[in-house]
């Protein structure tokens, strides 16, 4: 039996930023072929497809040095251009500053609730995530307690924060439409890093004038000028030591307690230390018996999946757009882009490409007919293609798990199962291994954090 001091599972970001910063003894498996994980593209008919989008949003001193010096020469800088498509128009984003455009009646309708919203709270909001966000804090141990309270609904936030007209033409559609669940399901514990708060003022002037001014997280990004941004995940990996980096490696079996994995094909490893960033549902489904408050904790994690259908036009700059949110229910997406806009090497010469990423409850996928008419009718119907342009190369992807749904339960499951966890040296890590919402630039942080918290002991 082989044995290393830190097994690291799956080969997204955050396991490869894992064993690019350990100095310490590990091995990586991953099942694919290829590094990456679901920040992998293929290559098509001169395409270059990305399993949906995946855009470098980098604000820490650190990945602002490290992202330049992996990807050198091969990198492009763009200033986010991302629009919203409702009420037979596109509006600018972020929806809440930008109404100019949508009929008067909808933009009277925001504009008020969001000073009715102002006037019934008017100290600062606490954002979402923050100590005001629960109404009373979760015991530690995750099982909550009499009398305990639940994190704010995305609902409630969204009404006392920006008011009903907001929330009817933009928040509640969009979000329902993007996590299959109402509202009143999901808390609000997501949204403080990624949805833009501006002023009544701000507000106000965006509804009478077509502003650029940017907001939020991803205002810039970054992304590779060839290669998609698997080009990333080949640079992070380049410099690994080859029998550290093991490929077509499928995992079956985790036993916590012999601190032993079990390949497909046989192999056992033993290890000191585990880092696995696969789905955590799926890890804990490896792992046999889990003691009883885990397994009540698992048993609530809840997550929607995406159904990506890839396409591409045989004409040039359909748009000049980055990406579209689409919130109305007429449309079976809720968000459609553009990467020959990320980069010019992402399509053959004269052609367009996009990503048009339809969500739905794990296991009950669209039918493919059904769905690419029902995309090819929408993408007709707010101008974005035109029944003459030619279809010239198609490719569909399933993300069985791509959102984590943010309920009730969420918080204190997770925080149960991954201090379980992490009794049993196991380190849980990245969108899916922490089971939240976060971004590429939170993955390799937190997978360098987990390697220097390794290499410390």
């Amino acid at each position: 039996m082989a044995h290393v001091r830190t097994l690291i599972l799956g080969g997204g970001m955050s396991g490869l930023s894992c064993a690019y910063h350990l100095k310490s003894d590990y091995q990586l498996l991953e099942k694919s072929d290829e590094p990456g994980g679901l920040s992998r593209s293929i290559k098509q008919d001169g395409f270059v497809f990305d399993h949906t989008g995946h855009l470098l949003h980098l604000r820490n001193p650190y990945t602002l040095d490290l992202i330049p010096k992996l990807l050198g020469n091969n990198i492009v800088k763009n200033v986010r251009n991302a629009w919203i498509y409702s009420s037979g128009t596109y509006t600018r984003y972020p929806f809440q500053a930008n109404t100019y455009g949508l009929p008067k009646r909808v933009i009277e309708e925001c504009i008020k609730g969001l000073v009715d919203a102002q006037l019934k709270n008017p100290s600062p909001s606490p954002l979402p995530g923050g100590e005001g966000n629960l109404k009373k804090a979760p015991s530690p141990s995750g099982r909550g307690s009499k009398g305990e309270g639940v994190p704010e609904s995305l609902r409630h936030w969204v009404l006392r924060t920006f008011g009903r007209g907001f929330g009817k033409y933009f928040f509640f559609p969009y979000n329902e439409k993007l996590w299959t669940v109402s509202s009143d399901v999901l808390t609000a514990e997501w949204v403080a890093p990624f949805v833009p708060k501006p002023s009544i003022s701000e507000a106000v002037e965006g509804a009478f004038s077509d502003r650029t001014q940017q907001y939020g997280y991803n205002a810039t990004f970054l992304y590779p000028r060839e290669g998609g941004i698997q080009s990333l995940a080949f640079a992070i990996a380049e410099p690994l030591a080859k029998e550290r980096l093991r490929l077509k490696q499928e995992v079956k079996a985790v036993d916590l307690n012999k601190k032993q994995v079990t390949t497909a094909s046989g192999e056992t490893i033993s290890y000191d230390f585990l880092v696995t960033s696969l789905p955590l549902i799926r890890f804990l489904s490896m792992t046999g018996n889990l003691p009883p408050e885990a397994a009540r904790a698992a048993k609530q994690l809840r997550w929607t999946s995406v159904y990506n259908l890839n396409l591409g036009v045989q004409r040039s700059r359909l748009t000049d757009k980055h990406w579209v949110y689409f919130p109305e229910k007429k449309y079976i997406f809720y968000r459609v882009g553009f990467p020959m806009n990320f980069s010019d090497k992402m399509t053959p010469p004269g052609c367009s490409s996009m990503y048009i990423e339809i969500a739905y409850t794990p296991g009950h996928p669209p039918d493919d007919k059904k769905a690419l008419q029902s995309c090819l009718q929408g993408l007709y119907d707010c101008g974005l293609v035109d029944r003459k342009d030619k279809i010239i190369s198609q490719l569909l992807l399933h993300i069985p798990i791509a959102y984590v749904i943010f309920d009730k339960n969420r918080t204190a499951a997770t925080r149960t199962l991954l201090s379980y966890l992490q009794s049993q040296n196991v380190y849980s890590i990245g969108r899916f291994g922490a089971w939240k919402y976060s971004y590429m630039e939170e993955a390799i942080l937190e997978g360098k954090a987990t390697a220097e918290t390794i290499d410390g002991q």
